[in-house]
Formats: C-alpha cells, sequence, structure tokens
C-alpha cells in the first residue's frame, strides 16, 4: 500500500512537472511563433558553443590577454597621473583648511575632459545655464541637511517635493486623482514602475511567474528591466526599420495571463523615435493591463512640442490606456543629475510600490520607494529649476533645442556631401537625431569625430551613431555638421584608398569605438563584451 502511494506521487509530481513545461513552451511557441523559436532556439545553441569555446585553455588565455590590453588602455585614458597629479588614499592626520579644499576642488574642476561646455558632447549635460546653476547652488546650500525622510523636520521640502510632483503630472494631462513621486533618476522610476506593476498582478491577479512581454530593444526600460530578471521574465520586442518603432503585433502575441506590464518610449534612447503609444494604449485597454511610457529622455521637451511650432504624436495621460509616466527632471527640466519623477493614473497604483515595514523593533518604518534617506537638498534644486524656467522657459528651450535637432537632420538628408553616405534612422521628433551609413564605418566616423573633440553616442544593432542636442550643443552646431562633412569626406577618401589597395574593408578599424563595437559584432556571445564594461566599472573606482 504505501508503495503504491509512493508510486502515484512519484507519478503525480512528474505529471505536474510536464503540465508546467508543457505551458511555458507553448506560451513560448505563441509569442515567438515556430520559426521565432527555432532563431531563438539556433541563437541561444550557437551562443552556449561560443562562450564553450571562449573557455577552452589556448583560446582563453588569449582572449584574457586583449581583455586586458583593452582595460589597461581605459585605465590608461580615465585615471589621470603625471606631474601635479596627487593621489589621496588615505584621510590627512590634520583636516585640511578651507582654501586647502577650495584650491584643490578647483584643480580638479580643469582636470583636462571633453568639453560639454563648447557643446561637445551628445547629451551627459543637460544645462539650463550659469544663472540656473547659481541660483540651484543657492538652494542646494539653504537645504543641505535636509532629509525628506523626516517631514516634521523639513516641511519646506515635503511642501516642495509635493509641488514638483503636481508640476508634472499637470504638463502630461494627469486626470484628477493622479499620483506621483520623486526618484534619484530615470532607472529608478522605470523600476519602481514595474514593481508596482508586478505587485498589482500578484494582488489582484495571483500572478506569480510575472512577465513583461512588451519591452522594446531600442527603449531606455529595456536595459533598465533587465536588472529585474531574477524577479520577472523580460521579453524584449523588436523595433524593426524602417520606423524603429515598437513592434505592435509581436507585442500582442506576447501577451499572456502572466503578463504584468505594457512599455513604450517617448522617445527611445537609441533613435529619438516616440513608439506608437496611441495602439500600446489600446491594447492595454483590451487586455486589462498598466502600460508604462518611458518619458524620461522627453521630459520637459514631449510635452511642449505642440505648443514651440513641432508636430508631436500623444503619449501621455490623454490616452485611457496609459497608467504610468516616468519624467527626468535632470534631463530638460535642467535641474541637477539625481532627480525624476514616476506618475501615475490614480494613487492606488502608486502605493504598490510603497514599502511599509509595521513591527519593525525600530517603528513602523515607511518609504515611497526603494531609497529610505533622500537628499533634500537636490529636491530644493528641483523645485527651484522648475520655478525659475516655468512654461514659456520650457517653451523656449524646446524651441532651441529641438530646432537645432531638425537642422541637424535636414543636413544628413538633403546635404550632398553627407546624404550620400549618411542617412537618419526613423523619423525623430525630438531632440535625438541618429545616422547611419551604408557605405562606411560609423564607428570610424566616430573615432575621427573624437579626434576632433566630439563624443557622439555609439549605437549597434544596427550600427549607428546619435547626437542628442542640448543647449550647449545648438551653440555648437554648425560646428558639428561642418567636422561631420570632413570627416566623412576623409573616411569615403580612406575606403577609396583601402579598395584601390585590395585591402578589406573591416581591417582598418583601430580606434576606441571601432574596436569595442568590432568585438561585440564578432561573437555570438557577449561575454567578451561584459569583461571588457566591468573592466570600465572597475576603472572608476581606482584611486
Amino acid at each position: 500500500m504505501l508503495a503504491l502511494s509512493t508510486d502515484v506521487l512519484r507519478n503525480l509530481i512528474f505529471l505536474l512537472f510536464l503540465l508546467r513545461w508543457t505551458r511555458k513552451a507553448l506560451l513560448k511557441l505563441k509569442g515567438r511563433g515556430l520559426f521565432g523559436t527555432a532563431v531563438d532556439t539556433y541563437l541561444l545553441i550557437r551562443q552556449n558553443l561560443c562562450a564553450i569555446f571562449l573557455r577552452t585553455p589556448g583560446i582563453r588565455t588569449q582572449v584574457q590577454k586583449q581583455v586586458q590590453e583593452a582595460v589597461s588602455k581605459i585605465e590608461n585614458k580615465l585615471v589621470i597621473q603625471g606631474p601635479g597629479i596627487s593621489r589621496y588614499l588615505n584621510l590627512p592626520k590634520e583636516g585640511w583648511t578651507s582654501d586647502q579644499v577650495r584650491s584643490e576642488l578647483d584643480s580638479l574642476g580643469k582636470l583636462r575632459h571633453t568639453r560639454w561646455e563648447d557643446g561637445l558632447v551628445s547629451g551627459a549635460v543637460y544645462h539650463g545655464g550659469h544663472d540656473l546653476i547659481k541660483l540651484q547652488s543657492e538652494a542646494f546650500e539653504k537645504f543641505i541637511v535636509a532629509n525628506p525622510i523626516h517631514p516634521d523636520v523639513f516641511p519646506g521640502v515635503r511642501k516642495m517635493e509635493a509641488e514638483v510632483v503636481a508640476m508634472v503630472l499637470a504638463m502630461f494631462n494627469a486626470p484628477s486623482g493622479a499620483a506621483g513621486v520623486t526618484t534619484g533618476g530615470g532607472t529608478e522610476s522605470i523600476l519602481m514602475a514595474c514593481l508596482s506593476a508586478r505587485q498589482k498582478a500578484y494582488k489582484e491577479r495571483g500572478v506569480k511567474e510575472p512577465e513583461m512581454s512588451s519591452i522594446p530593444i531600442c527603449a531606455d526600460s529595456e536595459a533598465n528591466a533587465k536588472g529585474l530578471q531574477d524577479y520577472t521574465s523580460v521579453h524584449i520586442v523588436a523595433c524593426p526599420a524602417p520606423s524603429y518603432k515598437a513592434h505592435i503585433p509581436s507585442i500582442t502575441r506576447l501577451l499572456n495571463s502572466n503578463t504584468i506590464l505594457l512599455i513604450g518610449s517617448a522617445p527611445s534612447f537609441p533613435h529619438g523615435i516616440i513608439d506608437d503609444i496611441s495602439a500600446l494604449s489600446r491594447l492595454a485597454l483590451r487586455n486589462s493591463l498598466p502600460l508604462h511610457v518611458d518619458c524620461c529622455l522627453g521630459s520637459f521637451l514631449v510635452p511642449f512640442l505642440s505648443r514651440a511650432g513641432f508636430p508631436c504624436e500623444p503619449f501621455d495621460f490623454n490616452l485611457k490606456g496609459v497608467t504610468s509616466i516616468s519624467c527626468d527632471t535632470h534631463k530638460y527640466g535642467f535641474a541637477p543629475k539625481g532627480t525624476s519623477t514616476l506618475l501615475y493614473r490614480s494613487a492606488g497604483l502608486r502605493s504598490y510600490q510603497y514599502f511599509v515595514a509595521a513591527n519593525w523593533s525600530g517603528g513602523v518604518y515607511a518609504s515611497p520607494g526603494i531609497a529610505g534617506s533622500r537628499p533634500g537638498s537636490l529636491i530644493a534644486c528641483c523645485w527651484a529649476s522648475l520655478m525659475a524656467q516655468g512654461e514659456s522657459g520650457y517653451i523656449s528651450a524646446c524651441h532651441s533645442i529641438v530646432g537645432a535637432a531638425k537642422v541637424f537632420e535636414a543636413a544628413i538628408r538633403e546635404n550632398p556631401s553627407l546624404n550620400g553616405d549618411l542617412f537618419v534612422l526613423g523619423f525623430p521628433l525630438v531632440s535625438v537625431v541618429a545616422f547611419s551609413s551604408n557605405s562606411l564605418n560609423v564607428y570610424d566616423i566616430a573615432d575621427a569625430m573624437a579626434a576632433k573633440g566630439w563624443s557622439l553616442s555609439a549605437l549597434q544593432k544596427p550600427a549607428a551613431l546619435h547626437i542628442a542636442v542640448t543647449l550647449p550643443v545648438v551653440g555648437a552646431l554648425q560646428r558639428l555638421i561642418g567636422d561631420l562633412v570632413a570627416v566623412v569626406e576623409v573616411e569615403r577618401e580612406h575606403k577609396r584608398l583601402k579598395v584601390v589597395a585590395g585591402k578589406r574593408e573591416e581591417g582598418g578599424a583601430g580606434g576606441d569605438a571601432a574596436a569595442l563595437y568590432g568585438i561585440a559584432g564578432s561573437f555570438p556571445d557577449s561575454s567578451v563584451v561584459v569583461q571588457l564594461a566591468e573592466g570600465f566599472l572597475d576603472t572608476l573606482y581606482k584611486a
């Protein structure tokens, strides 16, 4: 009898195991299709075989040597050494005087760097002007010790934080009852939106194997949401040419009972394209799912496009299916780095991201998000920035920044010195213009532009470059176009000489961007690129 019961139990466990994996396989087939599943399987096998190959003794030694050489090159570039550079690895025996500290700070500020001040950097520094920086410095000083976790101690910070959220909600046409929070940046905003969706699905639908089945491969959130893969299955959706928008039919196929969230970009970071948020909204409503709009980059530009005289597409709470929006105040809101907002259609949705410890021995502890203590000084700076700029200031900035992006786009499309080799990806509406080439190596173009002082953003899959226009870039726009024309002419001549010499076109890439993305495209397994990236991160902490 006991043996019979054991057999029944064993068979039952096996049956449940079989049902579980059969269901997973059917959902995979539904989401990717027979051909897509076959391609995914092939790519997975190829990636694993490549990883095994790279771990063989002789190959591994050679790869590690090349990785170390590349990391050493990164260190030599980033860790500044030489005469006049002092390293401080221990606390000074006696504290420095204020004048000593100021002197060293001045020296650190003057270290050799890419000249963002001259408008030579894509994105990175979202400068609102020297007068605004001076005002922000005063706000920072007034609230330098403030911590919003203590609203009774710092009531002014609580008031400013609530008002920042309210102002940004109004910008995005939030309905009555909408709510929001401030965060430390776009990554935190997106992760909190994912957390809220996961908790909502668990508590309301009992979803225990959550999936985010609609993250565009070109969205900021695609990179950020991968950090949730230990807790949520993440399915990446292509943004195919020529539109470079999230592919709605692919998203639709991936939806199932475990789906917790749809995501779209306004615009995407790589290509500056606004997804079809209207279609995503209809899909979200039809399937009773939340829809998050990643507007971290679009921030204070997209809401003002129409009023600045530029075309726009629906993207905000006016679309009934949009349930949350992330907006970085530290980008085109011109607030200091470390401030962002996350907006919800209702306070109920916001509550799903709250953390409350009711039984902690230290007392009842509650936090609106992942952080406990937060810098009230940055909230004060953010509030001061919004109040100083006002709607008129942001409309004016939108006109200048997006207008400059349009001029740059037109140069690539219409300038005969450029349009024979370069082309724009999609139809960007905001501040980012991405471009590629069918005839030249764009990473060689990036390195040649870097030699002229420019820092453009290198993209992959497909290989491309982009410029994220900021106010400093506006002032350097004609120099950017002129330098790009000169570089393209030189690269065109290099290609001609290679053809005459009978050399393979891909054989001559030697700059930083060309080398890195050449490696990235050489192996189906990304482990070598991961090692290089980790080496770069290690370098950041070399004193």
